[in-house]
């Protein structure tokens, strides 16, 4: 295949070279032209004003591929405040996990930042394990984080339940977001895009 002309690649050709590249990898910088072309998932446009692409990533456990993410934030989002503001984050997973699996895996998260009584992690996972379905390689869970109320979740576009529980919402998107994270490049790479 003859060399390629970096000056003559367009939007259109990057867009489809990512594509076919596995879209983002992990390491790989986020590229803020690239994030403001991308369309915004129908349930993240219509619940999240002004919604931008703020980061993507990939996560790799022990050399297995887990799934991609792309968070979206709204106008004035800052990172070091993250849980004060509305965002999105959806995965797009790359293997087939069970709902349980992701609710205990998501409360182990949230131990590892900060310590959650007995009794709230028990509510807390009971909340999760009803909320979050199985999935499959290629399905699309998005998560909205809502200051002061909750946080409510789809699959693949559709609505998929609601935790009216700020704290649990604040401590969930922290698994990403947070300084404490267990991931922090992943978090880097998600919060590429906007004011530290």
């Amino acid at each position: 295949m003859p060399a390629m002309n970096r000056s003559v690649i367009t939007l259109p050709m990057r867009r489809e070279l990512l594509a076919a590249a596995g879209a983002t990898l992990a390491g790989w910088p986020l590229n803020p032209a690239f994030a403001q072309a991308d369309a915004v998932w129908p349930e993240v446009s219509s619940t999240l004003a002004d919604a931008r692409l703020a980061g993507t990533a990939r996560l790799r456990v022990w050399g297995f591929e887990v799934y991609d993410a792309q968070l979206w934030v709204g106008p004035g989002f800052r990172a070091s405040q993250f849980a004060q503001f509305p965002l999105a984050l959806s995965l797009r997973y790359l293997r087939a996990l069970k709902g349980v699996a992701i609710a205990e895996r998501s409360l182990r998260e949230m131990r590892g930042i900060a310590p959650i009584p007995e009794a709230q992690a028990s509510q807390w996972l009971s909340a999760m394990t009803q909320t979050f379905a199985d999935v499959q390689a290629g399905d699309r869970l998005t998560g909205l984080h809502q200051p002061a109320v909750g946080a409510r979740f789809w699959l693949n576009g559709q609505p998929h339940g609601s935790i009216a529980d700020a704290r649990f919402s604040a401590s969930f998107f922290g698994i990403w977001l947070a300084q404490a994270t267990s991931e922090p490049a992943l978090r880097r790479q998600l919060l590429a895009g906007v004011t530290p």
